[in-house]
């Protein structure tokens, strides 16, 4: 093979994964991982770690595979992330690192992501993880929220010393981890799990079911619990709706109830109870990554399901990848479409939703063609199920219960983006609580710039 072509990557048959929720892509094995990290050209100014929001030295890492050293290349991507075998599934790297690699020019980019799951996978394997700080600086830090935020900047704090507890408020530690992300894009016990484990590893405590705002608030975690700095990392979980005619009809759903309900509640299994709906035509409004998800799942759950979005393809925000899979897998994609009614029954169920064509006009502020209707173009889709996709916001629990923080007029926390402070001595913040709704590898790079401010504060105390 060429090397301007990267290494295909093994997956499921696209028939077969479309009725079960087994891991779609298999990753590299050594070999494979070896024959493209050939492909690197270990450039001197590696722009691809720049790409990544945790800087990982990507050449260095892909070098040690080349050399079969594979521990080696473990602890230089463990030295920036916490969460690599995460990162290695779900990343956006095409518009990242990937992005930004120099055989991208005339050929396919090195397939970074792919070889960072193989080694993340492989010292999984092998019992292989960070090491703790063996130097104490007897200072509590606490945590607001485990998901990719919270576990990052914790994992980073533990690693220079500090005494961590992560408060999260579901029953499992994980958050959009666990409950956003399919089991066949990210396996729960194989892979999540284990990253936990591995973040548990270098001492940091975890405590579950505490609602901080509710059992717990900021103020009372500074002056009566002995932490002497906080991380709110709590993730953006208020689910957004397009406020038409209908929408609180039986059988439509926010995509973050009905992935909750299949993720972290296991609805897709015969021996749990949690009920879902199985819809028999279901319609997934939005052009992201959460609703490939939604729509994928309702596709394993036996539904003909349509993503139905305002723009064209080459707007859709989702990962290509995403978009790839779901099309194989026999998702319908009704572009340049906007609902405007959910259509009921007598009783208060969807039948339907009307919609109108779009089609795309100027730029507006964001450079993005704006999405217009196409004079009488209506038409009826007939539905049993509609699930809403359409981006996410910050519980307002945690900054209406605590004094003297700041959030902008979308409710989100205001932090300082190279450190995570926010108005409140002591209080940083990162990750969708202060960006809403954004990836897990930002979220992760904002856990990480604010581990780093939290010791710059307390180290001057």
């Amino acid at each position: 093979m060429s090397v301007l072509e990267k290494i295909p990557v093994r997956e499921q048959d696209p028939k077969i994964r479309a009725a079960n929720f087994e891991e779609v892509c298999y990753g590299y094995n050594q070999e494979e991982a070896t024959a493209e990290a050939i492909r690197c050209i270990n450039c001197k100014n590696a722009k691809c770690i720049s790409g990544c929001p945790v800087g990982i030295n990507i050449p260095a890492f892909i070098q040690e595979i080349k050399k079969g050293e594979i521990e080696a290349a473990y602890r230089i991507i463990a030295d920036a992330s916490a969460l690599p075998a995460v990162c290695g599934r779900v990343c956006p790297q095409e518009s990242q690192c990937e992005g930004k690699c120099i055989r991208g020019i005339k050929g396919d980019a090195v397939s970074i992501g792919k070889l960072e799951r193989f080694v993340a996978d492989w010292a999984m394997e092998h019992g292989i993880c960070a090491s703790p700080s063996a130097e104490k600086k007897g200072k509590k830090v606490a945590v607001v929220g485990a998901g990719p935020a919270g576990l990052t900047c914790a994992g980073d704090l533990a690693k220079m010393g500090y005494d961590v507890t992560i408060f999260e408020a579901l029953h499992q530690p994980g958050g959009v981890l666990l409950y956003g992300i399919p089991e066949f894009r990210l396996p729960k016990d194989k892979i999540v799990k284990k990253e936990i484990e591995n973040v548990q590893k270098l001492g940091v405590k975890i405590e579950c079911n505490v609602v901080v705002g509710r059992s717990v608030t900021i103020d009372q975690l500074l002056s009566e619990e002995g932490f002497e700095a906080v991380f709110i990392g709590s993730g953006a979980g208020l689910p957004k709706f397009m406020g038409i005619p209908g929408e609180s009809a039986n059988g439509v759903f926010s995509a973050n109830e009905y992935l909750t309900r299949n993720n972290l509640m296991k609805a897709f299994r015969d021996d749990y109870d949690t009920p879902i709906v199985r819809g028999k035509k279901v319609a997934v409004v939005g052009g992201g990554n959460v609703a490939m998800d939604a729509a994928r799942t309702a596709l394993r759950l036996g539904a003909e399901t349509h993503i139905v979005y305002r723009r064209s393809e080459a707007e859709l925000p989702a990962r290509l990848e995403e978009i790839h899979h779901a099309k194989e897998e026999g998702v319908v994609f009704d572009l340049l479409t906007n609902p405007t009614e959910i259509l009921t029954d007598e009783k208060g169920n969807v039948t339907g939703m009307t919609c109108v064509r779009m089609e795309l006009g100027e730029p507006d502020a964001s450079g993005r063609r704006r999405p217009q209707v196409i004079p009488g173009s209506e038409f009826t889709m007939e539905l049993d199920t509609v699930i809403m996709a359409l981006g996410t916001s910050p519980n307002p629990l945690i900054s209406s219960t605590t004094e003297g923080l700041d959030v902008n007029k979308w409710k989100c926390i205001v932090a300082r983006e190279e450190n995570g402070e926010t108005s409140k001595e002591g209080v940083y913040a990162g990750g969708d609580a202060v960006t809403g709704a954004a990836t897990v590898i930002l979220a992760m790079g904002a856990g990480k710039a604010a581990a780093k401010g939290i010791d710059e504060y307390l180290s001057s105390k």
